[in-house]
This record gives C-alpha cells, sequence and structure tokens, in this order.
C-alpha cells in the first residue's frame, strides 16, 4: 500500500466514521418508526452483516461505494466515564483505499492536538509556541507512544484528535493480517488529560467480515 498523509487520511475517513458511529447509536437507541427516505438518509451506512464481535456497514458517497468493519472493545481499562471506543477498518474503491486501519478512542490523545492542529494550518508563531508547551507536557508526563498489538506482533500508531492511525500506512496490511489469525487485539494509548487506556477487542469473526468487507466493495467500485 502506498503512504498516504496522515492528513489526507484523516479528512477522508473521520466524516463517515462519525457516521458509522452515529448509526450504531442510533441502532442501539430505539427502533424508530420508518420514516420519509431523504438524501441524507440514504447517504448513511447501512449495517449489511454481523460476524462475532465485528459488523460489515456499507454506504454511498459522492465518488462511490464506501464500506467499512467496525467493532468495540470488550474491556477498556481502567474503566472511566467516556465515549465509546472503536476500531474501524475502511474500503473505498472509487479512491483506490483498501484496508485503511483507524481506531476511534472516544477521548483526546496525548500528541493528538498537536497534530490535528498542524495538519492543515499555516504557521502561526502561538500555534508553534502551545506545541512547544504540548509536547514538553507529554514529555514530562512520560506518556508512552500509541501502539496496537495482536499476540507478540507490535505497531505503532499516530494520534489525532481522538483518533489513532497506524503510523506507517504500509503497515496496514500486516495488522489485517495478524487480525485475521489472532484472538484478541490490544490498543493502548495516553490521554491528553489522564493516564494510559488500553483497550482489549475480541477478533471473533474479524476474519469472515473482512470477506465480506471485500465482497461489498469489490474492485469495481
Amino acid at each position: 500500500m502506498t503512504f498516504r498523509s496522515v492528513s489526507s487520511r484523516w479528512r477522508a475517513c473521520a466524516a463517515t466514521a462519525a457516521a458509522v458511529v452515529a448509526v450504531i447509536a442510533a441502532m442501539a437507541a430505539a427502533e424508530a418508526a420508518t420514516k420519509k427516505a431523504d438524501k441524507k438518509e440514504a447517504a448513511k451506512p447501512n449495517l449489511v452483516a454481523s460476524f462475532g464481535d465485528w459488523n460489515v456497514f456499507v454506504g454511498e458517497a459522492g465518488k462511490g461505494r464506501i464500506c467499512y468493519v467496525l467493532a468495540q472493545p470488550k474491556t477498556r481499562e481502567p474503566a472511566a466515564k467516556r465515549e465509546a471506543g472503536y476500531a474501524f477498518i475502511s474500503d473505498r474503491p472509487a479512491e483506490g483505499v483498501r484496508n485503511e486501519v483507524s481506531f476511534i478512542m472516544g477521548f483526546e490523545v496525548a500528541g493528538g492536538a498537536a497534530a490535528a492542529a498542524g495538519s492543515d494550518a499555516k504557521p502561526d508563531p502561538k500555534a508553534a509556541k502551545a506545541k512547544a508547551k504540548t509536547e514538553a507536557k507529554a514529555k514530562s508526563k512520560s506518556a508512552s507512544a500509541p501502539t496496537a498489538a495482536v499476540g507478540e506482533e507490535t505497531f505503532d500508531l499516530l494520534p489525532k484528535g481522538a483518533n489513532l492511525w497506524v503510523k506507517n500506512a504500509a503497515r496496514e496490511s500486516a495488522l489485517i493480517a495478524e487480525m485475521k489469525k489472532g484472538v484478541t487485539l490490544e490498543v493502548k494509548a495516553a490521554a491528553a488529560k489522564g493516564g494510559e487506556t488500553t483497550d482489549s477487542y475480541s477478533l471473533s469473526g474479524f476474519s469472515q467480515a473482512m470477506d465480506r468487507l471485500a465482497k461489498e466493495c469489490a474492485a469495481k467500485g
């Protein structure tokens, strides 16, 4: 897989990730009565299959079909009152994007605010000072870099806001391969305010979910 900048990856996926999370929240909230379908409703991703702990969603975007595999962690340690976390793998064939891995943490990750602010903005002396302060605080707290681990294999992650991405995009396929044959995925990240959090995901059904993802978002787009 060719390298994609974190900025372009985040912009392309963040809005649709939020849409999927919103759909899950809506499903859990109630079985609402059917309303008139409008363009906005049609654009929302639909749950098409579930395998073990993993769900497959399909939707339509301006450039074509978008497909997602998504799961929530089985456990979060230490327990805290925060928004839910998700593991999120997406395909956007029309854009040439396959097996893009990200993690929605539900809290601001240490170092994530600086990355989010610096990806698109023009140089700003005040922002540079703020960034330096943030980095200094992170160093003083000795916050460990975020990682994803399956068995003995560990993958470095890059924070942006409340999301994490595989630091080296070329290793996304290797992470997915490990997840297909693994039992548990552990994602560790330090919060900007607070200590380190470990999310543990069951990988039951993951391989089947990825097979369905490939069928739903075939190369033809």
